[in-house]
């Protein structure tokens, strides 16, 4: 039986409600998908857990769906937080989309002394997250903050927090895996500038780590980083 089709809708989901889903996505079921009347997909909020549901009535800008029943709760998942610096488009779409995959639960992007650029399209970041949770099954979208300075983010850092900082040339730890309340940063192409390191090295939440002998591409760091602190969920 081939996969049901998935949407994140920002509405309550009950049993036998209908709803009317966004012309983006009219246009997707219908156009792209070719669905009509009858057909099913499944439906996910962030909070209600997943829902199958049925194309109640479509066309090209326009459809609405009735609610069915659950398929499954929502469940607790990760507290990890990615925060990186920015890079490229191209790498930090990348980033965005691999890092919900892996199942953060926050992103927040960092600009650095370094950073390709200081400005994101956030509404393209946001679809990119949200496409990302529907084609991996999973209940949530990540948090997505506004760019911030890497000063700002450690002057605002909740002190309950690790932040583990990917350090590369440095005899610093590997990293470990980790359930605790944690967040890696991952700094631009090139690292980061002496200034930030020192600034780091005297926050007492900091902790430098390493994600190995090798030197990793920014984005490539990402997702290592968070498959390597989530390693103990595949055991």
């Amino acid at each position: 039986m081939p996969r049901s089709i998935r949407l994140f809708v920002d509405a309550p989901l009950l049993p036998g409600e209908s709803l009317v889903v966004s012309p983006q996505q009219a246009h997707y079921l219908g156009t792209v998908m070719r669905l009509g009347p009858s057909d099913n997909v499944s439906l996910f909020n962030g909070r209600d857990g997943e829902f199958s549901a049925t194309i109640e009535t479509i066309r090209r800008d326009r459809a609405t769906l009735r609610l069915d029943q659950p398929i499954r709760p929502q469940a607790p998942e990760p507290d990890l937080w990615l925060a990186f610096a920015l890079l490229k488009r191209d790498a930090t779409d990348l980033v965005v989309q691999k890092a919900t995959e892996l199942g953060v639960a926050a992103l927040l992007p960092v600009i650095t002394e370094r950073s390709n650029t200081h400005r994101v399209n956030q509404a393209r970041l946001a679809a990119i997250a949200i496409e990302a949770a529907e084609q991996c099954e999973r209940l949530t979208i990540p948090c997505l903050a506004s760019p911030r300075s890497l000063d700002a983010v450690l002057s605002d850092w909740p002190t309950d927090r690790r932040l583990l900082v990917a350090a590369e040339r440095t005899d610093a730890p590997r990293i470990t895996p980790s359930n605790a309340k944690v967040a890696l940063l991952v700094g631009p192409e090139g690292g980061f500038a002496s200034a930030e390191l020192d600034a780091m090295r005297v926050r007492p939440f900091v902790t430098q780590v390493s994600l190995g002998p090798r030197i990793l591409r920014a984005e490539t760091a990402c997702i290592a980083g968070l498959a390597l602190l989530q390693a103990m969920e595949c055991r």
